[in-house]
């Protein structure tokens, strides 16, 4: 019984979660944990005031909200009983991402559509934003059953991440070490990288050179760039690393790499004003593919992991909580722009 008094503890102190929210949550942990199972009957009122000293009211109101949502039952004279283990038809999901771009809602999609309606999933976005990331943490800390986050690559993400119960938390999209044991379901971007464009460098070759757009202060992973520069040094490959794509600066002759979907779009646009022929007058290559790239002029050439992949082991973790550390591969993707 003791364990399950812990476990209410544990959400002690967190911001905004009220005591019976915090004794709600901490029933459908120490359930999800096993530390309780079916059957087994749970602290009387009178115990509860006297291990937790929450107020007889708090108590009541948990338990009510416990019972309406069929996770206990109460027995007349005798006292609360766990009624249903699968509180994955209870369980309230933070997913915590940089932002809801493409290759984001395809992951997003498909994750909840596999745990269906039953499970309530709240999106938070933090935008490469530590300050941001630091408060949606705190602020979802203790309130949800599990927590889904693609960390951020910044030396305080760790400790802030450590506030969150592990054995309820699945890292995903990029990977962050943490100092006790976690699941994750991740891409790996600097090894992966640099094989995609070894694989390209026969038809990099036949252009002048290579443009890359890199953007020092946004959320690209710095080893896509570690990847590009070992290339073109290891080939021998001429190359400009630039900071952006301005409108209108296509130019034949050369390969253009951009992550940025919207720097894309413009550069096609560009190319089909100036009349050049993608993969003959000028090459384009692009990271996470998605649906749009493989129908748009005669398909644009991606390297890319797959995010439907990531987002049924995602959801297979929250359905069976058993422990998962997994790199998703990442695929090359050769169409007719390159």
């Amino acid at each position: 019984m003791e364990n399950i008094y812990d476990q209410v503890r544990e959400l002690e102190n967190i911001q905004g979660l009220s005591k019976h929210e915090q004794l709600v949550q901490g029933f459908i942990n120490a359930i999800n944990d096993k530390l309780i199972s079916k059957g087994d009957m749970l602290p009387s009122v009178n115990s509860l005031i006297k291990e937790l000293g929450f107020a007889r009211e708090t108590i009541a109101r948990g338990y009510k909200e416990l019972a309406s949502r069929g996770i206990v039952e109460s027995k007349n004279r005798i006292g609360f009983f766990v009624a249903n283990e699968d509180v994955q038809n209870h369980l309230r999901i933070a997913l915590v991402i940089f932002a809801f771009d493409s290759f984001q809602e395809i992951f997003y999609k498909t994750f909840r559509d596999i745990l269906g309606k039953k499970v309530h999933i709240d999106i938070f976005f933090h935008h490469n934003n530590i300050e941001v990331f630091e408060s949606i943490i705190s602020n979802v800390r203790g309130k949800y059953g599990m927590y889904v986050v693609a960390p951020i690559p910044h030396k305080k993400t760790a400790g802030i991440l450590c506030s969150l119960p592990l054995n309820r938390f699945l890292m995903i999209d990029r990977y962050l070490a943490l100092p006790e044991e976690f699941s994750y379901v991740v891409q790996e971007f600097e090894e992966s990288s640099y094989a995609a464009f070894s694989q390209l460098a026969p038809a990099i070759r036949k252009f002048k050179g290579m443009i890359h757009y890199h953007r020092p202060a946004s959320d690209t992973p710095v080893e896509i760039i570690n990847a590009y520069k070992k290339f073109i040094r290891d080939f021998k490959i001429r190359s400009i690393i630039r900071t952006e794509y301005i409108p209108g600066s296509i130019e034949k002759g050369y390969v253009y790499f951009t992550i940025n979907n919207a720097e894309l779009w413009q550069m096609l646009k560009d190319a089909k004003a100036k009349g050049l022929i993608l993969g003959k007058d000028v090459g384009i290559l692009s990271h996470n593919d998605e649906v749009v790239k493989e129908i748009i002029f005669d398909g644009i050439t991606t390297y890319s992991t797959d995010f439907v992949k990531m987002a049924e082991k995602a959801a297979h973790f929250i359905v069976k909580r058993d422990v998962i550390q997994e790199v998703i591969p990442t695929v090359l993707l050769r169409r007719g722009s390159l």
